[in-house]
Formats: C-alpha cells, sequence, structure tokens
C-alpha cells in the first residue's frame, strides 16, 4: 500500500532544498506551498516572473496536484493561458511519481521562451516603424502621382477659390468708391479745411510781418506835383511831360 503522506513529506523536503528562496509554505493539511519562477534575463535586463501554488491532493502523486498562477510580472493573458495547458499536459504525462519539480522545470522552460518571444516581437515591430517611416519619406519626396482624375479635381477646386477671391476683390473696390468723397464733399464735411493753409504755414513756422516803418517813410518821399507839367495827360500816351 502507497504511503502518500511520506512521498508528500520527502518532496517537501527536497523542494525546499532546490528553491530555498522562492518556496514557501502555506498549509500544512492540506499541503500548501507556491514556488517563484522567473525566466533568464532577455534584453534591457527584462524578466518574466510567476508564482505557482500547488496544492496536495490526497492520493497525490498518483492524482495530480491542484495548481494554478498565484501573481505574475510582465506577462500577457494568453501567457498565463499556455503555462496553464502546459501544467496540464506535464501533470497527466507524470501521474504515479513526484512532479513538482517537472513542472515547475517546464515552466521555467516556458518563461525564457516568452522572454525570446518578447525580444523577436519588438524586433520586428522596430523594423515594421523603420519601414513605415522609410515609406512614409518616400511618399513625401515622390509626392502623389498625378492623374487625369486629380488633376481635374485639384482645377475645379484652385478655379473655384480664384473665383472668389475675384468676387471679394471686386466687392471691396465696388464699396471703396462709395466711400470716396469729392473736394468739395470734403470740405463742406471737414470744417477744418476752412483754416487749413494758415494752420499749415503756422504750424511750418513762416508767420508774415509786416513791417509798418516802411510805410511811415514814404511820407518823407518829395514827389513833385502834377501841375508842374500841364501839358501831361495820364489818360493820353501821346502827351509829353516836357516841352
Amino acid at each position: 500500500m502507497t504511503d502518500y503522506g511520506e512521498e508528500q513529506r520527502n518532496e517537501l523536503e527536497a523542494l525546499e532544498s532546490i528553491y530555498p528562496d522562492s518556496f514557501t509554505v502555506l498549509s500544512e493539511n492540506p499541503p500548501s506551498f507556491t514556488i517563484t519562477v522567473t525566466s533568464e534575463a532577455g534584453e534591457n535586463d527584462e524578466t518574466v516572473q510567476t508564482t505557482l501554488k500547488f496544492t496536495y491532493s490526497e492520493k497525490y502523486p498518483d492524482e495530480a496536484p491542484l495548481y494554478e498562477i498565484f501573481s505574475q510580472e510582465n506577462l500577457e493573458d494568453n501567457d498565463v493561458s499556455d503555462i496553464l495547458k502546459l501544467l496540464a499536459l506535464q501533470a497527466e504525462e507524470n501521474l504515479g511519481m513526484v512532479m513538482i519539480f517537472t513542472l515547475v522545470t517546464a515552466v521555467q522552460e516556458k518563461l525564457n521562451e516568452i522572454v525570446d518571444q518578447i525580444k523577436t516581437r519588438r524586433e520586428e515591430e522596430k523594423k515594421q516603424r523603420e519601414k513605415e517611416a522609410e515609406e512614409a519619406e518616400k511618399q513625401l519626396f515622390h509626392g502623389t502621382p498625378v492623374t487625369i482624375e486629380n488633376f481635374l479635381n485639384w482645377k475645379a477646386k484652385f478655379d473655384a477659390e480664384l473665383l472668389e477671391i475675384k468676387k471679394k476683390r471686386m466687392k471691396e473696390e465696388e464699396q471703396a468708391g462709395k466711400n470716396k468723397l469729392s473736394g468739395k464733399q470734403l470740405f463742406e464735411t471737414d470744417h477744418n479745411l476752412d483754416t487749413s493753409d494758415i494752420q499749415f504755414l503756422e504750424d511750418a513756422g513762416n508767420n508774415v510781418e509786416v513791417d509798418e516803418s516802411l510805410f511811415q517813410e514814404m511820407d518823407d518821399l518829395e514827389l513833385e506835383d502834377d501841375e508842374g507839367y500841364p501839358d501831361y495827360n495820364p489818360a493820353d500816351p501821346e502827351s509829353d511831360s516836357t516841352d
């Protein structure tokens, strides 16, 4: 008769020795424990990690242990699903013998594959971005190929814009003509124009001053009387002021 309890205790001692830093006992009845599994470092020292929880069934190892993903880091949902499928397959293949070390080793290898897949996926994404950038640059350099269809579309749009500009300009010129005043209208509406010339001269400093003394000195001039010339007739150009 198989002593399941003894086999389970012996495996627990071995697991604690193999995984001293990641093995944690959760309960003794039923025996339940966790083992944390970490992948090898990938690009930029990135790793993925999962903590597996195992619980022995009463007849383990003739029955598969209960297992679940207790926690995880950097794993996608599909990665978690793949790990659970892997555990189910390995448990089925190893019925009848202690299997925790085998299950953990299989998960360890799977995590390493996932890290490699992450690296490959990132390289492909980088190549795709570079390809898209190159295509965008080519498109910018070569421009859009001219076809009859896109040329006619451009021509129609250009003509419509040009017509709109002409209409706007004509409207502005017409409005400007209506608002323009004649010289007479300006003079009648702006009374400042009455004194604008005088103000202009004053602002320019061109003040006109009359020297009245010049007119006073004219009284001192000796002007001969026309009576000394009896024959002088201002209305007759042939008259002579002298004999």
